[in-house]
């Protein structure tokens, strides 16, 4: 394969001038003829740039980091459907990946991740595990959060989007005693520290502040896993002023609410209505099948792949926030009020 130094020779040309006329340097002062000459000899001598090269053989290796423990990812399918979706999209696209989990990294020599082209973070990460995974790629993009936008790409949800439309919902219901389910977003590695910004707790603050129906006793967070669900359903159950519907912020909460539900001696919807969120695929199986607000993972793995390829192979340097649509998934869990 011919090099620039071949180039250049057969040019007669010095190596630095080939170089600049293939990469088209504007502010090189030589003759038409001499950049004519270079480029013709370097298509006789089918010279390809190191880029693209790189390029054609598709030789890349991605990492993909979580910012949770393995066992959290096994209670909450949506980290693990995310997961799944990128994988697949680097099988397609004959990349391959390394799929790492943060505490490992942190703990081990980051010249071991050297390999590494790019990584695509799933979670949400402190400013000190940012620079960690800065020092294995400079190519990172950020899923289900967004830090320091200005420099890393991101990918999130619209959270504000679908958390309003599950309300609406339910207010078109005839439901004014709505009541939310949700959890701490707090870094994984901190949490006792201090609690970051939920979209969906934000928004239903909102709904419910317009409405003139605030009430903080209905509010109710754990961490996002069935456990939590099943106990601050019960908590909320124990109400005087029960709500008659809940606006539940991931659907693990909202299995382990439905537990909850029914061994209080309530039915659902005919007692309490339910909207979850993410509408992993075990939800339309309960019983009732659950009206959740769906996130598509699979797109979302699909476009993060696209994303940090870009920047892999030099195509953008200014960094990109995507934030997804979402939708409401009507089924069984609410009803009119009567």
């Amino acid at each position: 394969m011919a090099t620039i130094k071949d180039i250049a020779a057969k040019a007669k040309v010095s190596i630095s001038t080939v170089s600049r006329i293939l990469n088209f340097d504007s502010t090189l002062n030589v003759s038409e003829d001499t950049r004519i000459r270079v480029l013709k000899i370097a298509e006789e001598m089918n010279y390809v740039t190191l880029k693209e090269r790189k390029n054609k053989s598709q030789n890349y290796t991605i990492g993909i980091i979580t910012s949770y423990m393995e066992r959290k990812e096994l209670s909450d399918p949506y980290f693990l459907s995310i997961r799944m979706a990128i994988e697949k999209y680097c099988l397609k696209n004959n990349v391959e990946f390394k799929t790492l989990f943060l505490n490992k990294v942190i703990t081990n020599n980051v010249k071991e991740y050297k390999d590494i082209d790019g990584i695509m973070a799933i979670g949400i990460f402190q400013e000190e595990e940012i620079n960690v995974l800065k020092k294995i790629s400079q190519n990172i993009i950020f899923i289900d959060s967004s830090p320091e936008e200005w420099e890393f790409d991101s990918i999130v949800v619209d959270l504000k989007y679908g958390s309003i439309k599950a309300l609406e919902y339910l207010y078109g219901l005839g439901h004014r005693k709505i009541g939310y389910i949700g959890a701490k977003v707090v870094p994984h590695s901190n949490e006792n520290g201090e609690e970051l910004i939920n979209y969906r707790e934000l928004a239903y603050r909102n709904f419910m502040f317009k409405i003139n129906n605030l009430k903080e006793e209905w509010i109710f967070k754990g961490y996002f896993n069935p456990e939590d669900g099943y106990k601050l359903m019960k908590k909320a159950l124990k109400l005087k002023n029960r709500p008659t519907a809940f606006f539940i912020a991931s659907d693990p909460m909202a299995i382990g609410a439905y537990k909850a539900i029914y061994e209080e001696g309530f039915k659902i919807p005919e007692d309490i209505s339910i909207v979850g969120f993410d509408d992993i695929a075990t939800t339309q199986y309960l019983t009732p099948a659950l009206t959740t607000v769906k996130v598509y993972t699979e797109f979302m793995g699909e476009t993060a792949l696209n994303t940090i390829m870009e920047r892999i192979k030099g195509e953008r340097t200014l960094s990109k926030k995507i934030v997804l649509p979402v939708k409401l998934v009507e089924r069984d869990s609410c009803q009119k009020i009567k």
